[in-house]
C-alpha cells in the first residue's frame, strides 16, 4: 500500500509539470451562509482558528490533469462541495517532500490531499464511526489508490485526531468550509 502510494505520488509530481490550465472558471456569485464547522473535543486549537483567505496556489490548479490514465478535474470553487466516501492517511514516506501545491508535507501537521478541491482549500472532514470532525487545510492532489472510493488522503496528524491510524482508512464526510477557494486568481472565494 505505501509503495503504491509512493508510485502515485511520484507519477503525480511527473504529470502536473506537463499539464497546463485549460478554460476559464465560472464561479456562483451568491453568498454562501456562514457556518462556524464543528471541532470535536481533543482537537489542536489551530483547528479551530480562523481561516485566513489565500491566493490559489501556483502548483496543482490546472483545469485537467491525468494520473495512471484516469482524467480529473479541478473545480472552479470549493463553494458547496459535500461528499461521503472513504478517507485515507499518508505520512512518513512523504514527510518533507513537496505537495502539489508546492509546500513541503509535514505529517505532524494538519493537512489533507484531494482531487479535485481548488488549492489551498479549507475542508471539515467528519469521521462517522466516531463522530470525530477535524478542519484540515488541502494542499496536495491524491488520493489516486481506489479512487471510486477514496475521496480524500489526510496527514497522519489528522488521522490521529480522527482516530482512524489503526484502522487505515475511514468513512467519512467531507464539507468544504470558508473562506472558500477558487482555482484562479481574481475570480470569487480566490486571491
Amino acid at each position: 500500500m505505501q509503495q503504491l502510494r509512493r508510485v502515485g505520488r511520484m507519477a503525480l509530481l511527473a504529470g502536473l509539470g506537463a499539464c497546463t490550465m485549460i478554460g476559464s472558471p465560472e464561479l456562483e456569485t451568491r453568498s454562501p451562509e456562514r457556518a462556524r464547522p464543528a471541532v470535536s473535543e481533543g482537537v489542536p486549537a489551530a483547528a479551530a482558528a480562523p481561516r485566513a483567505p489565500e491566493p490559489p496556489s501556483a502548483g496543482g490548479n490546472m483545469a485537467e490533469y491525468e494520473i495512471w490514465g484516469r482524467r480529473y478535474r479541478v473545480l472552479d470553487s470549493s463553494y458547496g462541495y459535500d461528499e461521503r466516501g472513504v478517507a485515507s492517511w499518508y505520512g512518513d514516506e512523504f514527510h518533507g517532500r513537496p505537495t502539489s501545491s508546492g509546500e513541503p508535507f509535514d505529517k505532524d501537521r494538519l493537512s489533507a490531499a484531494h482531487r479535485s478541491l481548488p488549492l489551498p482549500a479549507w475542508v471539515r472532514v467528519t469521521n462517522l464511526a466516531n463522530g470525530r470532525s477535524l478542519v484540515l487545510r488541502v494542499n496536495d492532489r491524491g488520493p489516486f489508490s481506489d479512487p471510486d472510493r477514496r475521496i480524500i488522503d489526510v496527514s497522519h496528524a489528522a488521522a490521529v485526531e480522527l482516530g482512524m491510524v489503526e484502522t487505515g482508512t475511514a468513512s467519512v464526510r467531507v464539507q468544504a468550509v470558508e473562506p472558500w477557494q477558487s482555482r484562479t486568481p481574481g475570480s470569487p472565494g480566490g486571491g
